[in-house]
């Protein structure tokens, strides 16, 4: 494959962070829905492998699959746009400000969302033949997913949220070296090799991930999860973005831009004349 050096890639990381801050509501919108919905269709891809054949290791190995479509298609996630959209602000580039930067992260939360949301509905309207139905053990799988991965947490008080954070924390790290590993290759080929490895790692270790989340609890609640919508936000969606900021922010898009575009030879030469001009 074609190997970028990473000052070559960082900086499209930046270029790509301004384009999204630029991007129209209605294509951010559109992108991000779409992102949602096929992660959401990804993670019960993957789900139903696990169930049918009784191991996560295959379903992880399966679940990037809709990951790397999606980022092929261009859509965006809020994971993705947490590393690469600070990085254009953090670069001054012109009109890029924080309002606009929390502009994109709001609409993709939206759009991400609603997606998943959509799926989330379709997924149970077919299992159950239109509620008519109790699921099977695909429902009984999900429904006890959600239940552990919020009441879980909340029996544990605050050291249960920081745990939940945490794993949002490592989600992203490795999210986010997948959307970085797009963009250290040129062809379709090293790229998905490169996206593979970092999202299948994330899903099988349990990790939280703040999009597949939005599909998950709302499909466990409605296939019988006993917990509220309260209790979901303050218990995984709110501790997990914040995890996943984090880690997408400063633990990949930070030390990539600091090592690699302030320290490349031809910006410093290039602020030199400045000074002396």
């Amino acid at each position: 494959m074609s190997y970028l050096e990473p000052s070559e890639f960082v900086t499209k990381m930046v270029d790509a962070g301004e384009q999204k801050i630029f991007m129209s509501t209605k294509d951010t919108l559109v992108r991000s829905f779409m992102a949602g919905a096929i992660l959401g269709l990804a993670a019960f891809f993957a789900i139903t492998v696990i169930v049918k054949t009784g191991s996560p290791l295959i379903g992880s190995l399966l679940f990037p699959v809709g990951f790397i479509m999606l980022y092929l298609m261009k859509f965006d996630l809020l994971t993705g746009v947490f590393t690469l959209v600070p990085l254009a602000v953090l670069d001054k580039r012109p009109g890029c400000t924080v309002d606009q930067m929390l502009r994109n992260w709001g609409l993709v939360f939206l759009g991400n969302f609603a997606g998943a949301l959509t799926v989330a509905f379709f997924a149970s309207y077919i299992l159950t033949y239109g509620y008519n139905t109790d699921g099977g053990a695909l429902a009984a799988k999900v429904s006890s997913i959600g239940e552990s991965r919020t009441l879980g947490y909340q029996e544990h008080g605050g050291s249960g949220w920081f745990t939940i954070f945490i794993r949002g924390m490592l989600c992203n790290w490795m999210v986010s070296m997948g959307v970085v590993g797009a963009m250290i290759s040129t062809s379709a080929s090293g790229k998905m090799m490169a996206m593979w490895m970092p999202v299948m790692l994330f899903f099988f270790m349990g990790f939280e991930h703040s999009i597949v989340n939005m599909f998950l609890f709302p499909f466990s609640m409605i296939m019988g999860g006993e917990f509220t919508v309260v209790d979901y936000f303050v218990w995984n969606e709110i501790p997990t973005a914040i995890g996943n900021l984090v880690g997408g922010c400063m633990l990949v898009g930070l030390p990539l831009y600091w090592t690699h575009v302030r320290t490349n030879p031809a910006r410093l030469a290039k602020g030199a004349t400045s000074s002396i001009a």
